[in-house]
């Protein structure tokens, strides 16, 4: 067991009786979740109610037959719906602080509160990267524990849902399409648009969330250094300067983490930089993701939201406090094979796209 010791020179002659949490960026992910289909994030509590260790989310495609007029009749000439469903088997998550009333009495902040926020970051923390880490899965693999076989085969049944920089480049071999990445292949206004077109011809379509009724959005999730590069795009430029509001707090430019063009909102996610590498091109380019979403495009299997514990042992000596949380995060994939037999898993509502992300 390790005991949290008080830091050397936090006593009261040093320091006020303030304790500074170190800044942990709030997850951007959060306002695109939801409890119904029509959210990014498809978040379903079942098992707050109920025992068991596996949510499914049901999926259907769109009615695509032309039915029938006049005075045919429709007897006999019904569509087939097309339905299928995706499970996510949660998992418990846990982490706890343990302070001693020695070390308390000598420190000039409360730990114990210290600890209580820590965690809650660190729960935060996770989600978010459990998020970033199921966007950029493969059939639920980690992206960088992912063998060259899973890659190709991933890449041969998403091949109408992938873009690498542009729809010339793309190869059923995924190494050899990211190699093909060179240094002009970055995010412009361009490739939002290109990104939603695949979206909305892939089959089935990846389905857009609705705002308001009637207003269709995608959002994509952008690595810095691409979303540094779509700030920076002449069409960009002018979408923020002609055609937004002035002198609002709607505008960009007093809003750091989000764009729109074209029907699409996009979201810088910094964390999503860790997944930005040089690749084996002649002439090697960094390349990063960026990953354009729509309705159920991930799934959150909650079976015990987060909750804080406490331990007290060794007399009333040692306290401890924890968190724990029971959930698991998923893409949401469809099973494109007649059989349903899992031979083709296509990702139900995710454009994922590789672009060059040069270092500033």
């Amino acid at each position: 067991m390790a005991l949290t010791a008080a830091a050397t020179g936090l006593t009261p002659e040093l320091w006020d009786d303030q304790f500074f949490a170190e800044y942990v960026r709030e997850s951007r992910f959060f306002p695109y979740e939801g409890t119904n289909e029509n959210s990014i994030i498809h978040v379903k509590e079942n098992l707050t109610k109920a025992r068991g260790d596996t949510i499914y989310f049901a999926l259907a495609n769109r009615l695509s037959g032309a039915g029938v007029t006049g005075n045919t009749l429709l007897e006999g000439s019904e569509e087939a719906l097309k339905s299928r469903e995706f499970g996510l088997t949660v998992q418990t998550h846990r982490n706890a602080v343990a302070v001693t009333d020695h070390d308390e009495q000598l420190s000039a902040i409360d730990l114990r509160n210290a600890s209580k926020m820590m965690l809650k970051l660190w729960g935060m923390e996770l989600k978010r990267d459990q998020i970033i880490a199921a966007l950029a899965s493969i059939n639920g693999v980690a992206f960088g524990s992912a063998s060259a076989g899973q890659r190709n085969a991933w890449q041969v049944d998403n091949s109408d849902r992938v873009l690498y920089g542009t729809k010339a480049k793309y190869n059923a071999t995924h190494l050899t399409a990211i190699n093909a990445i060179v240094a002009a292949d970055t995010f412009t206004a361009a490739k939002v648009s290109l990104m939603k077109r695949i979206a909305q011809t892939a089959s089935p379509k990846i389905k857009p969330i609705r705002v308001d009724g009637d207003r269709e959005y995608f959002v994509a999730f952008a690595n810095s250094m691409s979303f540094r590069d779509l700030s920076l795009d002449s069409a960009m430029v002018s979408a923020n300067r002609d055609a937004r509001a002035r002198g609002t707090s709607d505008h960009p430019i007093f809003q750091g983490g989000a764009l729109q063009y074209d029907g699409v909102v996009i979201v810088e996610v910094p964390e999503i930089d860790t997944l930005i590498f040089t690749n084996g091109n002649g002439v090697p380019t960094p390349v990063g993701p960026v990953f354009l979403c729509g309705a159920q495009a991930l799934g959150v299997a909650m079976a015990k939201r987060p909750r804080t514990t406490t331990d007290v042992r060794d007399y009333g000596f040692v306290q401890g406090c924890g968190i724990q949380m029971m959930h698991k995060i998923g893409k949401i994939e469809f099973d494109a094979s007649a059989a349903n037999d899992g031979s083709e898993k296509c990702d139900n509502g995710v454009v994922t796209g590789w672009f060059a992300t040069a270092a500033d």
